[in-house]
C-alpha cells in the first residue's frame, strides 16, 4: 500500500525533515514545458528520475536513476508526476526495491482535468498555491 500526501503535507515533511526528497517522475518534455515544483526557497532541490518514457514504456533505468539521486533505504521519498497515477506505480516500484518510506503526492503536480477539460486549476501542487517554476 502506498500512502497518498496532500501537496501541502509533502511540503511540510520537505521542510521539516532534511533526508525528505522530492522525486518528478514526469518526462523531460513535461519538466520544461509544464514546470516543476520549486522547493529551492527551503533549501531542497526536485529529482528528476522519469517513470515512463516518451510512447509510455516503463523507464528500464529507472531504478538506477533513482539510487544515483542518492535515495537510500529508510529516507522518506515522495513521488509526483501530472495526476498521481504514474507516481504512485514509481513508489510502488521503489518500495519494492527496498526504498522508503515512499509516498505518492496526491493529484500529482496539475491534478485532474477540469470541466473544460483543462489542468491545474482545481487540485494538485500549482492548484494549491505552492511553488513552482517554468524554464
Amino acid at each position: 500500500m502506498i500512502d497518498d500526501v496532500s501537496p501541502q503535507a509533502t511540503w511540510q515533511a520537505l521542510e521539516e525533515n532534511s533526508a525528505a526528497q522530492l522525486i518528478d517522475v514526469r518526462t523531460p518534455a513535461e519538466w520544461l514545458f509544464v514546470g516543476m515544483p520549486d522547493v529551492s526557497q527551503i533549501g531542497r532541490a526536485v529529482h528528476p528520475v522519469s517513470w515512463q518514457l516518451p510512447g509510455g514504456l516503463v523507464n528500464s533505468q529507472f531504478l538506477e536513476e533513482l539510487s544515483a539521486t542518492g535515495a537510500t533505504e529508510g529516507q522518506p521519498l515522495y513521488f509526483i508526476c501530472r495526476s498521481g497515477s504514474r507516481s504512485r506505480a514509481a513508489a510502488k516500484a521503489a518500495k519494492q526495491a527496498g526504498f522508503g518510506p515512499v509516498f505518492n503526492v496526491a493529484d500529482g503536480f496539475e491534478g485532474p482535468l477540469d470541466a473544460h477539460s483543462h489542468r491545474g486549476g482545481s487540485a494538485g501542487w500549482k492548484a494549491a498555491g505552492l511553488p513552482w517554476q517554468q524554464h
